[in-house]
């Protein structure tokens, strides 16, 4: 079993068992303990009381982070004439329909992938190359979509996408530990807001049962959800 580094126990020893903060307390506290030499990313992991096994309590939707993720993204727009250009025109990395043969080719050199539905037939059999990786588009993730402008903008912005996985878990990234609190607070609130409203009619009981905010190397610090539910 992997035994934790002299830095990672050095700053859990700094934590009380047992003990959980409000979301503020918490994200002072990882930015606290943070000892990495580069800029460690804050991410945020909510345990859920549904069970991902069923269709109808899969919990997955977008939400944008007011203070963006703190990381360049690189959006390519599958799309062709005027919405080729309106991809262009929003700060599109790379737009055009000749991508789809250079995704087959095995270029994955972008982070967001957004299409326009007229394209989906053929960027379909792209969907064992990027499903995989979660770069395939998506009506439910706002990534398929004829408004191809406003996309790229949001994805520019720090829109994210989350989904439980098949523990009932959603991890998420909510900005890097250099940021100011109030800017990882405010990401922190959008998020977990979102999930509350993504809730799946079918889910029953507690939905929101353990919150959890660390740095890519830190320990992690227990959130209260007592407010989330």
């Amino acid at each position: 079993m992997p035994k934790h580094g002299k830095n990672y126990r050095g700053a859990a020893t700094a934590l009380e068992a047992d003990t959980t903060l409000d979301s503020r307390e918490a994200i002072e506290r990882v930015k606290a303990m943070s000892f990495a030499k580069f800029d460690e990313t804050v991410d945020v992991a909510v345990r859920l009381g549904v069970d991902p096994r069923h269709a109808d309590q899969i919990v997955r939707g977008t939400v944008i982070l007011p203070a963006g993720t703190g990381r360049t993204v690189r959006v390519l727009a599958l799309a062709q004439g005027d919405k080729a250009r309106e991809a262009e025109e929003a700060g599109a990395d790379f737009v055009g329909k000749e991508f789809i043969e250079k995704i087959e080719g095995g270029w994955l050199d972008f982070d967001v992938a957004i299409a326009t539905p007229d394209l989906m037939k053929d960027v379909a059999k792209l969907g064992r190359v990027l499903g995989p990786r979660g770069l395939m588009p998506t009506p439910k993730a706002g990534t398929v979509t004829m408004d191809v402008g406003r996309a790229v903008q949001e994805a520019k912005a720090g829109k994210i996408e989350f989904r439980v996985d098949k523990f009932g878990n959603v991890h998420a990234p909510i900005g890097k530990v250099s940021f100011e609190s109030g800017s990882l607070e405010q990401n922190f609130e959008a998020l977990m807001e979102a999930i509350k409203r993504n809730r799946p009619s079918a889910a029953k009981g507690t939905y929101v049962r353990s919150v959890t905010v660390s740095s890519t190397m830190g320990p992690g610090v227990s959130v209260d959800p007592t407010e989330y539910r």
